[in-house]
């Protein structure tokens, strides 16, 4: 039973290290830094992509952080029908003693563009 238990916290702490991955489908959801033009696009909603805690996040990689972020922004917005992401926010974190990121979240709005 022992043995189980680290099995399971050792592949909960394994699955900490890889990137959140995007949907196939959400692949083509483009993350954009400007506004788009209300003409073309509608918007659909608030999204937010995170990844890593204060247990996994030293075990992560930070590109692995940013990456995983940025994907499950993606597939927020594919879920809500959209096709771009205007981009409103980054934080990057780090705790006390850390020796990189701990956390990475992107804050952004889903739009559907022509």
């Amino acid at each position: 039973m022992k043995g189980s238990f680290v099995l399971f916290v050792a592949g909960v702490l394994l699955a900490g290290c890889s990137a959140t991955p995007v949907s196939n489908e959400a692949r083509a959801v483009e993350l954009v830094n400007d506004k788009p033009d209300a003409s073309k696009c509608k918007f659909l909603g608030e999204v937010l992509g995170s990844q890593g805690n204060w247990i996994t996040g030293d075990l992560t990689p930070n590109k692995n952080l940013i990456a995983g972020a940025r994907n499950e922004l993606r597939n927020e917005a594919h879920k809500l029908g959209g096709n771009a992401v205007y981009v409103q926010d980054v934080s990057n974190k780090g705790s006390w003693g850390s020796l990189g990121l701990d956390n990475s979240t992107i804050i952004g709005k889903a739009y559907l563009c022509d």
